[in-house]
């Protein structure tokens, strides 16, 4: 019985970081937005798209991770239900924080908002792929291409980003010195927190859930 709750209540720990990310990192950007000094780069390709159709920034997001999970498919990989409800949490949480966050305007106040959502952002990070529920949709296409293409990860990676930010641009997507700092910033910050929100494994207790940089760890949206 003991062992039992013991395990219920593990599971119930990861699902907690689960959603808490989800939602923390649909909030995040939705700081960045407002602060309008740059977004992480595929929220450009998703605010241009908004711009473009006049769906809300959510509803877009949540339509693009839909589409990118179809590509799945032919790279045989498997959804897990950190998968599924990335595509489902994150863009409701980003349009429920946008509905009540009015625009800033004065410089300070958007700085202000620009690191926040960043650090807050590398926060949501951690706690998204410390529960171990799978990976995003972006960050599983980025894998799947790897293994099989045998590009390396890193390069794939680059490749897509530069991609999702110019085509984001030119739709009206802003790309800026946020965009920059989060680029340079959001390794470390979700190292740090994977180490912090790391759920202790129902076998041995230990704490493991990366060494090194987190290169195939990143969420995104």
């Amino acid at each position: 019985m003991a062992r039992y709750s013991s395990r219920h209540g593990h599971v119930a720990r990861r699902l907690l970081q689960l959603y808490a990310g989800l939602a923390l990192y649909g909030a995040s950007s939705a700081l960045l937005v407002r602060s309008g000094l740059g977004l992480e780069p595929w929220n450009v390709l998703h605010q241009g798209l908004s711009e473009r159709t006049g769906l809300s920034m959510g509803l877009v997001l949540t339509i693009t991770g839909a589409a990118v999970l179809l590509l799945w498919i032919p790279l045989r990989q498997r959804p897990g239900l950190g998968t599924v409800s990335n595509v489902l949490v994150i863009g409701a949480a980003m349009d429920a924080t946008l509905a009540v966050l009015p625009d800033a305007h004065a410089m300070a106040v958007r700085v202000v908002l620009m690191a926040a959502g960043i650090v807050l952002n590398g926060a949501a990070t951690g706690l998204y792929i410390a529960a171990r529920f799978g990976p995003g949709p972006r960050d599983g296409l980025m894998t799947g291409l790897n293994r099989r293409t045998g590009v390396s990860v890193r390069l794939v990676r680059t490749a897509i980003e530069i991609t999702v930010v110019v085509t984001g641009f030119l739709l009206g997507g802003t790309v800026g010195v946020g965009t920059l700092l989060y680029a340079v910033a959001i390794g470390p910050l979700a190292q740090v927190f994977l180490r912090l929100f790391t759920v202790p494994s129902e076998s041995d207790g230990s704490r493991v859930v990366a060494e090194g940089r987190p290169r195939r760890a990143i969420l995104r949206p």
